[in-house]
C-alpha cells in the first residue's frame, strides 16, 4: 500500500535557496536509510506557502530522526504534517 506525506510550511523567501538545498540533502539521507521512499514533491501555492509531498511505496512509514531533516525545518514556520493512504493514482 502506498502512502504520502505531505507537510505544509512558510518560509521566508531569502531562505528558499538553503531550504531546498537543505531538503536535497534530507531526501539523500531518508532513501539511503528507508529505500522505499519513491518521489518527492514541493510545491508553491498561490498563497506563498509551500507544500511538500513525499511518496512511500511501502507502509512503513515513519517518524525518522535524521539530523539533516531538523536542519532543513529550521527554517519553515507554522509546518504541519498529515499522512494519508493513496486511493486512486492515475
Amino acid at each position: 500500500m502506498a502512502l504520502v506525506r505531505t507537510h505544509h510550511y512558510t518560509v521566508d523567501p531569502a531562505d528558499l535557496p538553503e531550504l531546498l538545498a537543505r531538503r536535497a540533502a534530507v531526501i539523500a539521507a531518508v532513501r539511503a536509510a528507508h529505500p522505499g521512499l519513491s518521489h518527492t514533491r514541493l510545491t508553491r501555492l498561490d498563497d506563498g506557502t509551500f507544500t511538500d509531498a513525499w511518496r512511500w511505496d511501502t507502509a512503513a512509514l515513519a517518524a525518522m530522526p535524521i539530523p539533516e531533516a531538523r536542519a532543513a525545518m529550521s527554517l519553515t514556520r507554522d509546518a504541519t504534517a498529515q499522512d494519508g493512504e493513496i486511493v486512486d493514482e492515475r
